[in-house]
């Protein structure tokens, strides 16, 4: 597989209202009772999804409307759910999924059936494992050093947490035992996948459409970001090297590549002159808007929907996520995959699910006549290293504080993984679901994403 180039180059969680029992007090003195914390689709937004993203859930993933709504509730809900569960097995969490139509079902993976009975009480199915996520982790990062200079015949290695192995996807099985040899890795943590297929990069101001590099090459938009008053957007690395001019999507000057790395990661992000505006926007099907509210990370299994400059609004499902691909050019590291179809000139593209960005186009097997797998990075890394605030349609402007350790303040336009605590109004809390920090998030009104402590 080849970089693609166009030209040159769960169930929904109950809010439980606690009753107040008041003795003694006449009934006009009581208190009213507190409103009730919005949930995890509220505050996410799965609860009022826009039209183009239904419509294209029904056609992609063959669900009725009301199934659509139901799987973008379920599947908001089930993020909250199983960052809550992961805080709780700590080291012995091996992985969570939504499964079903709706996604009405939530699996819950550890090393430790002592941990079962807590999955369990949060509505979860449990499944008990032999291995731990971190210890999957490791053999997969051991595999990716090994695979240096051999990768092209070993192209794809990802954790699969439904099956709790390490896949390796290889040209032969035969590549694959080399590979695993030169890791020393235990050859039954890995599961072999022997495919002729390659992954390529997907060469080729709203997310989706198109714009053109030193007038050579074309890839497309995927979000609009906002660096201090400077406007832009994030796309793909291999889309155009640091200093590269772009034109929109009308061919008129747009702006130039402030950064850029490809291989290893692929990620960019572009500044834009003064006669383009950073929107929330993504271009969804029939040339209609869909809005972003933030970039709440999705569960494997979870539905996701692409927009690109080439074929449009196509969805599917995240097959997993910290995903290493070899392309011609070298290892990318840490992208998700997904069943999401799509073609050249659609790199750089937008990810959504629900509301919620996910990621830019990478590269892929396939089309979309037929089908095909698709790799993007995701947005919140992307986001941290160029040190850029998504632009949301709730979203505050700003340069993002530096990394703190473990223990931090909580700063809007900060990305935050699943497990950082943080001290807000000095009460402590704990992150549920990695995003980026929005300004209407604040920790005490988003029990979705943070857990006081």
């Amino acid at each position: 597989m080849v970089p693609r180039h166009a030209g040159g180059a769960a169930r929904t969680a109950l809010t439980v209202l606690g009753a107040l029992a008041l003795t003694g007090l006449p009934a006009a003195a009581a208190a009213e009772p507190p409103a009730p914390a919005p949930s995890s689709a509220q505050t996410l937004g799965a609860d009022r999804p826009s039209a183009v993203v239904l419509r294209a859930m029904q056609r992609d993933l063959r669900l009725t409307g009301a199934q659509a709504k139901a799987r973008l509730v379920n599947e908001a809900e089930a993020g909250t759910r199983a960052g809550r569960l992961q805080n709780v097995l700590g080291k012995h969490f091996a992985g969570a999924w939504v499964h079903g139509t709706t996604s009405a079902g939530l699996t819950v993976a550890t090393t430790d059936a002592a941990g079962v009975a807590a999955i369990k009480a949060d509505g979860a199915q449990a499944k008990v494992v032999k291995n731990a996520l971190k210890d999957l982790d490791t053999a997969k990062s051991k595999l990716d050093a090994a695979a240096v200079g051999r990768a092209l015949d070993t192209p794809v290695r990802y954790v699969d947490v439904r099956t709790n192995l390490v896949t390796l996807q290889a040209t032969s099985r035969a590549a694959a035992d080399k590979l695993i040899a030169a890791a020393g890795i235990d050859r039954r943590l890995v599961d072999v996948k022997v495919s002729a297929d390659r992954p390529r990069a997907l060469y080729d101001v709203r997310g989706g459409d198109a714009y053109y590099i030193d007038d050579q090459a074309r890839c497309s938009v995927g979000f609009s970001v906002t660096k201090g008053e400077q406007q832009g957007f994030a796309s793909a690395g291999h889309c155009g090297k640091a200093g590269a001019k772009t034109t929109g999507f009308n061919k008129v000057a747009q702006g130039t590549f402030e950064a850029s790395v490809f291989p290893g990661k692929d990620m960019s992000w572009v500044s834009v002159n003064s006669e383009w505006t950073a929107t929330p926007a993504v271009k969804g099907e029939g040339d209609t808007n869909v809005q972003v509210a933030g970039s709440v990370q999705a569960l494997v299994g979870a539905a996701i929907c692409r927009s690109g400059s080439t074929t449009g609004w196509h969805c599917g499902t995240i097959e997993q996520h910290d995903t290493t691909v070899s392309y011609a050019e070298g290892d990318i590291d840490g992208v998700t995959r997904t069943t999401v179809c799509a073609e050249p000139g659609d790199s750089g593209g937008s990810y959504v699910s629900g509301t919620q960005a996910q990621g830019v186009t990478s590269g892929g097997t396939g089309d979309c006549k037929s089908g095909g797998i698709t790799f993007h990075q995701p947005i919140n890394p992307l986001l941290t290293v160029y040190g850029l605030t998504l632009k949301t349609a709730t979203a505050q402007s700003g340069t993002p504080a530096p990394e703190d350790g473990r223990t931090v303040g909580w700063t809007t336009g900060r990305v935050y993984e699943v497990g950082t605590r943080v001290t807000y109004d000095g009460v402590s809390y704990q992150c549920l679901q990695t995003h980026q920090a929005q300004g209407a998030w604040q920790p005490r009104l988003t029990p979705a994403l943070w857990q006081r402590l």
